[in-house]
């Protein structure tokens, strides 16, 4: 962060709010012309600052928006079971976000699926097949509260 002087922290804010500016609006944004803004871009992604550019789809419209977290404990845990179970998470598409944390759980699972009887089948059939699951706590969302992608910078 010491390296960002106060143009690139406000191209960060402005590309967190929309993703899709080209160049030439981005710097019309920022009081620069195109091509410092473009070669700040280049290196704001080449350190690594930006990470990728995606488009934030609605869940409801595509039949995914029964939101559950989903708390994790495993039977026991060391390097090759944490390991062997994040391979096996990743691979899971309703699986929107995995965290390890600290607590009662191992793990916090952000789940997307069309509804509670999917749902079901879901920890029946998958997560109730992987060999390290001991046990696991639904928590079943009720409404967005609050939904941001972005950092306070």
């Amino acid at each position: 962060m010491d390296t960002l002087d106060k143009t690139d922290l406000q191209i960060l804010r402005i590309l967190q709010n929309n993703s899709k500016l080209t160049t030439k609006e981005l710097a019309a944004q920022v009081n620069l012309s195109t091509t410092p803004v473009f070669e700040r871009l280049k290196r704001l992604e080449a350190e690594g600052y930006i990470k990728k550019y995606v488009a934030i789809l609605d869940a409801e419209k595509l039949n995914c928006g029964f939101v559950v977290f989903c708390s994790v404990k495993l039977k026991r845990l060391n390097r090759d079971i944490a390991a062997e179970f994040t391979q096996v998470i990743q691979d899971i598409p309703e699986v929107a976000e995995c965290y390890n944390i600290s607590g009662e759980y191992d793990y916090l699972l952000k789940i997307h699926a069309p509804d509670m009887k999917y749902y079901q089948e879901f920890i029946l059939n998958v997560l109730g097949t992987i060999d390290s699951m001991g046990s696991l706590r639904s928590t079943f969302v009720m409404a967005d509260v609050k939904y941001n992608h972005g950092i306070s910078i």
